[in-house]
């Protein structure tokens, strides 16, 4: 301020003097950054007054306010505050301003220093924590190299003393051994070279000094020397230098090294090798410790040229590993079967069961009437045609005593069936009518019975009948090696009528005698095992497996195996359609919860958990498979030979999609048409499963061009509305033998017509007349039969055939006529031929084309 102004004045304006050189104006415009949580900010537009205080100053006193509370009065004729920017203000005007807005300001600085002084606390603690750490990782490198360095120096002290103690060893053995004068030359050669460096007439001297530690070894050598790269070692690593070598790589490379220098041969390790049924080339190489190389240089010698991912299969494998020097040890996947079936059972636990009778005969022969008759029920009326298809498991009580009874079909194309039935059961029956005698089936029931190994009972039924005659199956019997009790032989007979019950009793007495004598036991209390008698699709409870229990006890949750099948028993249901909380011995049962449809003639067994049942199947699966391709695998070949057998076989195939309500039906049905197969003509089954037709078997039909046949099965309205929109003849049967005739029929139209030739006549050629516009023309007389226009002929001269043909023209006089009898003369003229001469014959033929039947 100027010198005019008052000395109070003047002390203001000294000690305000650094606050009032301001040169901007005392309101301006800035923006202020506001930050809120969650990383949100927000730029607010704030106006600044900038008024002058010493900095100096400490915030609590305003030591400017009463400096200027005795001038009040120069506040009013301050002017108001205008845009254009002044130099300075008043005195008055900066203290009244400074008062207002100090504490607000000074609050706001005070807060700001105060956070930045935390921040350098924060960041301080952070340094300090950094440098800490950083100390400590230090002082554990150290405390490695340390220890590593330590480790190198004993492994080298140990090599050292080892080398010392060789030297040793070999110096006693010189100094032992008789020195000749080579080695002493040699020695005093040595010496001399050693000291041609030394005055002469000085002695050479050998001085043998002690071996100096190396050097401690770089940090590049101490990393290689550590063996196990750790990730404080990677990422301390200041050169960058890659992964190091481990102890035991650098031990390998030494010997391998050494081996190299002397030429020794690496020492072989001879092997326990474990081969399956089929192994891999890379397989057995890694498993004899080999290269695969060298496996498939082996197969070179041997003239076969293989790659290391080639199988081969356990022979090979083996002749192989013995040319390597190693020993073998076969194994089979098939032993994850062990321990599935025919576990044995102590004596003790062992008690009674009921008999398994199979009632086996030639058809229509009442075999399941006298089951009926038995059981007081009535199975005949509910197969089509009166005649058996299907096997059924019933269960009877007799005086107290159970018998289990399977029936079993004999119509001829049910032959796997009755050997199904035979095999399962304890006791056959066979059923032979009285008035029919020994039929074909009967013959091949009683064969079915003595490969099973199981007694004879023969029930010679009908004997009601005016006709029956018992004496007569007796008789017939013999011929077969069936001898009955009567006869003197030891097989029990029994005369028995379905229809009016006679001799069921005593049928139903020989049966539990033959059974006593067998003396049959099981034991029940142990994990079930079984056949599968029958199977079938049920459309409303899925997969239904008809089992018989043969030991142990199945309940609901076993888990069971089922040839390529497995699954969780959800329910048991017995013969009478009830359900059943145990299937005991000798028991059949209609199981449900199986996954798939097992095939009938499968052995079941209950197994502990779904891990070995899903192992036990998958391997069974993998194995029919591998069998369906090795099986189609014969059958490929080349285009070529595909063509040329067909054009030198020229069989013709009638494909044909088979669905049938259980199993055992399709796999009958299947038997019988591969039978009606000829040499040109056969039946081709794209497809044969148990269940309803579907949509699938449609499309499979379609694909393949072939007819599909539904055995006691109907198809659904989807593969229905497919099937005619796809055109494909769906047709259903109850009956087999109904099926078989129906695609015999179909087969026969497949089958070319037969070329059949008459003779009808013959003429001698008389006389050859040369007519214009016409050509040659014969004069003939029949000589034998007749002659007919249009048929065919041949021109025979000196008994040799030289022309085949027909005939152009057949005249009588002057007029044509339709035939000439024997006897009369006639004019005749060839179809584009006229090499005849006098005294040829003419014979004439009439060909028909005769349709064929398998």
């Amino acid at each position: 301020m100027s010198d005019t102004k008052s000395g109070d004045e003047k002390t203001l304006s000294v000690n305000t003097k650094k606050t009032l050189t301001l040169k901007r104006p005392g309101v301006e415009q800035g923006t202020v950054r506001q930050n809120f949580s969650h990383g949100r900010t927000k730029q607010v537009v704030v106006e600044t007054k900038k008024r002058k205080f010493s900095i100096g100053d400490k915030p609590e006193p305003v030591a400017p306010a009463p400096v200027l509370k005795p001038r009040p009065a120069a506040v009013a004729p301050a002017p108001a505050p205008q845009e254009q920017p002044r130099p300075q203000p008043a005195p008055e005007r900066s203290g009244m301003v400074l008062n207002e807005l100090s504490r607000d300001e000074l609050e706001a600085r005070r807060r700001a220093l105060e956070s930045s002084k935390f921040r350098e606390t924060e960041e301080r603690k952070r340094a300090a924590e950094d440098a800490k750490r950083r100390a400590e990782e230090d002082e554990r490198r150290q405390r490695e190299r340390a220890e590593s360095a330590r480790r190198q120096a004993e492994e080298e002290a140990r090599l050292q003393a080892e080398a010392e103690a060789r030297r040793r060893a070999e110096e006693e053995a010189r100094r032992r051994a008789p020195t000749n004068a080579a080695e002493n030359a040699a020695e005093e050669e040595t010496e001399a070279r050693g000291g041609a460096n030394k005055p002469k007439g000085v002695p050479v001297r050998r001085i043998v000094t002690p071996e100096v530690p190396k050097p401690t070894r770089t940090k590049a050598d101490e990393d290689r020397r550590r063996g196990k790269l750790t990730l404080t070692s990677a990422l301390s690593s200041e050169d960058g230098d890659a992964r190091a070598r481990s102890l035991s790589a650098m031990r390998r490379r030494q010997e391998k090294f050494k081996r190299a220098m002397h030429n020794e041969p690496r020492e072989k390790v001879m092997r326990e090798v474990i081969l399956p049924e089929t192994i891999t080339i890379q397989e057995l190489a890694q498993r004899m410790s080999e290269r695969a190389v060298d496996v498939v240089k082996y197969f070179m010698k041997q003239g076969q040229i293989m790659k290391p991912g080639d199988v081969i299969d356990a022979d090979t494998a083996e002749l192989v590993a013995v040319e390597f020097g190693h020993t073998v040890r076969r194994v089979a996947e098939s032993d994850i079967e062990e321990g599935l079936f025919d576990i044995p059972d102590r004596p003790e636990d062992l008690v009674s069961r009921p008999p398994v009778v199979a009632i086996m005969g030639h058809v229509d022969h009442g075999k399941t009437s006298l089951l009926d008759a038995i059981r007081n029920a009535n199975v005949v009326s509910g197969e089509a045609g009166g005649i058996t298809q299907h096997i059924g498991a019933y269960q009877v009580e007799k005086n107290g005593h159970k018998i289990t009874f399977i029936d079993t079909p004999g119509h001829a194309a049910f032959t796997a069936m009755r050997a199904r039935g035979a095999q399962a059961t304890d006791i056959a029956i066979l059923v032979v009518a009285a008035d029919d005698s020994v039929m074909p089936q009967t013959i091949e029931s009683i064969s079915h019975a003595k490969a099973a190994g199981v007694p004879i009972i023969v029930a010679i039924n009908k004997v009601d009948k005016p006709s029956a005659d018992a004496q007569k199956v007796r008789t017939q019997l013999l011929q077969h090696e069936v001898f009955v009790e009567s006869m003197g032989g030891e097989t029990l007979d029994v005369e028995v009528s379905a229809k009016t019950g006679q001799g069921l009793d005593k049928l139903l007495e020989a049966i539990l005698l033959q059974a006593e004598l067998l003396d049959l036991k099981a034991n029940p209390d142990r994990t079930a095992e079984g056949v599968v008698i029958e199977a079938k699709l049920d459309r409303g409870r899925g997969p239904v497996a008809t089992m018989l229990v043969q030991t142990g006890t199945l309940i609901p949750g076993d888990i069971l195996v089922a040839g390529n099948e497995w699954g969780r028993v959800r329910a048991l249901v017995n013969d009478r359609g009830e359900q059943v909380d145990e299937a005991m011995p000798a028991m059949p049962v209609e199981v449900l919860g199986i996954q798939g449809t097992p095939s009938a003639g499968d052995r079941f067994a209950v197994v502990n958990d779904e891990s070995r049942a899903r192992e036990i199947t998958e391997y069974r699966q993998r194995l029919a498979r591998d069998k369906a391709v090795a099986k189609h695998a014969g059958q490929r070949g080349s285009l070529e030979q595909m063509m040329s057998q067909l054009q030198t076989t020229g069989v013709k195939e009638f494909p044909l999609v088979i669905k049938g309500d259980v199993q055992g039906s399709v796999e009958a049905i299947v038997a019988a048409l591969d039978k009606l197969g000829t040499d040109e003509v056969r039946a081709r089954i794209v497809h044969a499963g148990a269940g309803a037709i579907t949509e699938s078997d449609v499309s499979l039909a379609e694909t393949s061009r072939a007819a599909i046949i539904g055995f006691n099965v109907r198809a659904n309205a989807q593969a229905r509305t497919a099937a005619e929109h796809a055109g494909i003849e769906i047709r259903y049967y109850n009956i087999i033998y109904n099926l078989v005739d129906d695609v015999k029929a179909a087969m026969s139209g497949l089958l070319s017509p037969e070329r059949r030739e008459t003779f009808i006549g013959n003429a001698e050629i008389l006389e050859v007349f040369n007519i214009t516009k016409v050509g040659k023309v014969a004069g003939c007389r029949v000589t034998e039969g007749k002659v007919e226009r249009g048929a065919g002929v041949r021109l025979i001269r000196d008994n040799v055939v030289i022309h085949e043909g027909t005939l152009k023209t057949l005249k009588r006089f002057k007029d044509e006529v339709p035939e000439v009898p024997v006897g009369q003369e006639c004019g005749m003229a060839f179809q584009n031929y006229e090499n005849i001469q006098a005294g040829d014959i003419i014979e004439c033929f009439r060909v028909e084309m005769v349709t064929r039947y398998l």
